[in-house]
């Protein structure tokens, strides 16, 4: 019995608890494993909201891009007869859902788009009408948090993503750019795009990428996945790679043509095919990963625990300020709107 080595006891986890009992420390099959799969079955019945965003200049191809994400005709543009497209003289914010059903799970997709943004001679503050509507759903999240008798389940109006489109100048960020994703980071996920970037030579998407990550940090802005949200090693280096390739540089297409037998999502030139979802023509596939295969889930987390939360105390120490008889504090980011749920917080 002397050369068998001790059992260690269980390591000590967080305070309060009393360690860490393993598998192997079990006296036979418990069955907590189970729970993923009850998870599992309450996300299919129920389904699940996600809600992007699309901000750029017209002309930048925004509605193929989110029509070529999820395969479908999803964008406002495809699923509005007679649309006809002319440039508004302000930004006016529309949206269009869907429910999509894929292997019995569903997703409620809500597509934000922001026609008028950019395309003035003179864009000033044309950031104000995105930046209020973002708040005005953490506002209208808020109202039903604070009521007495709550849903069961809160409708989930909140923007899970932004996708601001970048021209493919070749050159640097514009001043635009700058100022929109500096008041935005803050209050929403960003994720930067080149579009169009079939326009640019392999050189020049590399040099362009290249001086936009120079840009962004020299202006502090922060994209998504921010480096302060990385729970664990394996997720820094995961995010680390993605991080690498910001921006995306993407085509968009719903078009189909064959190649060596197979059809493909793709772009055809006079000097032959561009394939969308081929990695070595473009970083779509790189994009859809993280948008729908690999960060759905935490780009929710993210609005819920870190944007959604930072506006949440911002607002309850308003209240609080103006309840105490004191001025209340201005929004972080510059709106001074007077929210009609204010009198029930």
């Amino acid at each position: 019995d002397s050369e068998l080595e001790p059992i260690p006891p269980p390591q000590l986890a967080e305070p309060g608890t009393q360690g860490i009992i393993r598998g192997r420390d079990l006296f036979g099959y418990v069955g907590i494993e189970a729970v993923l799969d009850q998870m599992r079955r309450k996300t299919m019945k129920a389904g699940f909201e996600f809600n992007i965003m699309v901000v750029g200049q017209s002309g930048l191809g925004k509605s193929t891009l989110v029509n070529t994400l999820f395969k479908s005709k999803v964008s406002r543009k495809s699923c509005t007869p007679s649309y006809e497209e002319k440039i508004s003289r302000t930004v006016h914010l529309k949206s269009v859902s869907h429910i999509i059903e894929e292997k019995g799970v569903k997703m409620r997709l809500t597509v934000i788009d922001t026609p008028g943004f950019g395309d003035q001679i003179n864009n000033e503050n044309c950031w104000d009408p995105i930046v209020k509507y973002i708040n005005e759903q953490y506002e209208k999240y808020l109202t039903e948090e604070l009521h007495i008798t709550r849903k069961r389940r809160i409708p989930d109006t909140r923007v899970h993503c932004c996708v601001y489109f970048l021209p493919a100048t070749g050159h640097r960020l514009r001043p635009i750019d700058v100022e929109f994703m500096k008041r935005l980071g803050k209050i929403v996920s960003i994720v930067p795009v080149i579009a169009k970037a079939d326009t640019l030579t392999m050189d020049e998407r590399l040099d362009f990428k290249q001086r936009i990550r120079q840009d962004l940090q020299a202006s502090g802005i922060r994209v998504y996945p921010q480096k302060e949200y990385d729970e664990d090693v394996e997720d820094r280096i995961r995010n680390d790679k993605i991080r690498e390739n910001i921006p995306f540089a993407v085509v968009g297409t719903d078009k189909e043509h064959q190649v060596n037998g197979n059809k493909v999502l793709g772009r055809k030139t006079k000097w032959g095919i561009i394939e969308v979802e081929n990695v070595a023509h473009c970083e779509f596939a790189n994009l859809r990963d993280l948008l729908v295969r690999s960060h759905l889930q935490d780009l929710k987390d993210v609005t819920h625990y870190i944007h959604y939360e930072t506006y949440r105390v911002r607002r309850l120490n308003e209240s609080n300020a103006s309840v105490s008889g004191l001025s209340a504090l201005p929004l972080e980011n510059g709106i001074t709107e007077k929210y009609e749920a204010q009198s029930q917080l």
